[in-house]
């Protein structure tokens, strides 16, 4: 071999190389988790700082390595061409681009980006240096490129802004959250609860609360003894107490408070006025975020709260426990009756009750039917057929089949379902 020949192959394997670089390193830093490069740059790894700032700047840094992908790809193709021509003549073009073509294709793209996708992390931390020199040189050209491009997008309306983000900080944690639980990296537990945390802050109290027609509450005008007896059957520690009409709620009733007073009085029921034992009720507005009720009452130091309207009627109750339940599950003790509203049934239906929340069923059959315009199952199904079904109808959207099973005056009481 010539000088001269060894000098070409020894320059076209130089570029090869040089291309597996740009294209590795496209990958690797365009896949790193941003979220791991923040805690090693917290770390004190100085690689990371270096890539963490690459990545802030990814228009650049694609833009230059792009750049130099392009240029040794095609002075690479170029004295592989010439090579060619010289020994094969006029057909010699056709060879060089059979050879050029599987040698950059494998060597310089397939393999480069397999390694960068296995091994992300190493390889971006690896490169982070020479790419900042690379990007560093490259700037002045890039800068032109990425100021033309706006331009000549912004011809056809698309207004392109460096720093926007197509999804929200959370919005791409629900991603990764399901992603992983798809992939098995996280278990269904585990991705209600983190999902649950994301989740708080799209609903309001209205959604969460118990209505008001599942409340429980007491007459305060009733005999003593009915009312201790109504508390111990209840089940509950807190309940509202009203007087006159159901809506005129007066005080909440605590049961150790009732339980005190019965020990100072020696069980004398005669001597407890029950009002004396309440506490004044506290009103929030049904508009009220969950997260903001949250944060309230763990200021307040308080677990139950009364839901009222726009026009002070009252909708229902919050307490902590509906809240944190959002987060965790149901959340049962001892007292609590098993009330979650599903059940298999043997020919792999679910029967379930109406007032059962849409996200309770989510949540717990890993489905998504979608709950932005009613909070129950009834309440879905009753918009969805834009009338008040009677038993036995069947309605069939978002890929299951709706059976009405009873009905309550205008109510939906219990529903079968079942994928379509």
């Amino acid at each position: 071999m010539t000088m001269g020949l060894l000098i070409t192959i020894g320059a076209i394997f130089v570029l090869i190389i040089l291309s597996a670089f740009f294209s590795g390193s496209e990958t690797a830093l365009t896949a790193l988790s941003r979220a791991r490069i923040y805690e090693l740059e917290r770390r004190g790894d100085k690689r990371a700082l270096i890539a963490g700032r690459l990545i802030e700047a990814r228009e650049r840094l694609i833009g230059a390595l792009l750049l130099g992908n392009n240029l040794v790809n095609i002075l690479a193709s170029a004295l592989a061409t010439g090579l060619f021509l010289k020994y094969f003549g006029e057909i010699g073009v056709f060879y060089a681009t059979a050879v050029m073509t599987t040698i950059v294709l494998v060597f310089a793209e397939i393999m480069p980006k397999t390694y960068a996708i296995v091994r992300t992390e190493r390889m971006a931390l690896a490169v982070a240096t020479p790419v900042k020199i690379c990007v560093a040189l490259f700037a002045p050209i890039t800068a032109a490129i990425q100021i033309f491009v706006r331009k000549t997008l912004a011809l056809f309306g698309a207004n392109i802004d460096a720093h926007q983000e197509v999804l929200s900080a959370h919005e791409v944690l629900r991603g990764a959250i399901d992603l992983h639980h798809k992939e098995g990296g996280v278990v269904k537990d585990d991705r209600d609860m983190l999902g649950g945390i994301l989740q708080l802050r799209d609903l309001e109290v209205s959604e969460v609360m118990i209505h008001r027609t599942n409340m429980q509450s007491l007459e305060a005008d009733k005999p003593i003894e009915e009312i201790v007896a109504d508390v111990l059957k209840s089940g509950y520690t807190r309940i509202p107490l009203w007087q006159d009409e159901p809506d005129n709620i007066i005080g909440v009733l605590h049961a150790k408070n009732l339980l005190r007073a019965l020990n100072e009085v020696k069980g004398d029921l005669s001597k407890i006025n029950i009002i004396d034992l309440c506490t004044d009720p506290w009103f929030v507005p049904e508009t009220t975020s969950a997260p903001d009720q949250l944060t309230a009452f763990l200021t307040r130091k308080e677990h139950f709260a009364l839901v009222v309207d726009e026009y002070g009627e009252v909708m229902g109750l919050i307490t902590l426990e509906d809240i944190l339940e959002e987060i965790v599950g149901e959340i049962a003790d001892e007292h609590d009756v098993d009330t979650s509203g599903i059940e298999q049934q043997p020919d792999g239906s679910i029967k379930v009750e109406g007032t059962l929340p849409i996200r309770d069923l989510n949540r717990a059959m890993g489905w998504q039917l979608p709950d932005e315009e009613t909070t129950t199952i009834a309440g879905l199904v009753i918009h969805e057929a834009q009338t008040i079904p009677e038993p036995g109808q069947v309605f069939t959207f978002y890929g299951f089949k709706f059976e009405v099973l009873k009905r309550q005056r205008n109510q939906l009481t219990a529903l079968l379902i079942r994928p379509s």
